[in-house]
């Protein structure tokens, strides 16, 4: 399964957190990250993360064509939606993807770990 591993600056260290947990389980499968999100995993766990740019310089568009293109099943992203994110076009952009293409899409850590729970189950 390729997933997309994205978070607000503000929830990074709970994205690290989550994959610490689930190191394991996510080093099974082809991660792809922004970039500054995707360089914190690999600094805090051995996984091995495909990095794309940072969200605001168009990593969230990067994998919104990922998407797009068939090439992501599920999307991880830890949103703070209390701060005001200056790419918000993009967040939005990549949120109504993951809707267009039917693509799983957990902006919490009980949704993540409602949706890891399900695949591990398989």
């Amino acid at each position: 399964m390729k997933i997309a591993l994205i978070a607000h600056d503000k929830k990074k260290d709970l994205i690290i957190e989550f994959s610490k947990l689930h190191e394991a389980y996510l080093k099974t499968h082809q991660l792809y990250a922004t970039g500054t999100t995707g360089k914190k995993i690999m600094e805090h766990t051995n996984l091995s993360v495909n990095l794309k740019k940072s969200g605001p310089l168009g990593g969230d568009q990067e994998i919104g064509s990922m998407i797009a293109n068939g090439k992501i099943d599920m999307v991880i992203f830890f949103r703070d939606p209390l701060t005001a994110q200056p790419h918000e076009p993009d967040v939005s952009a990549l949120l109504r993807l993951c809707d267009v293409y039917n693509i799983p899409l957990a902006t919490n850590p009980k949704a993540a770990e409602l949706f890891l729970g399900e695949l591990k189950s398989k």
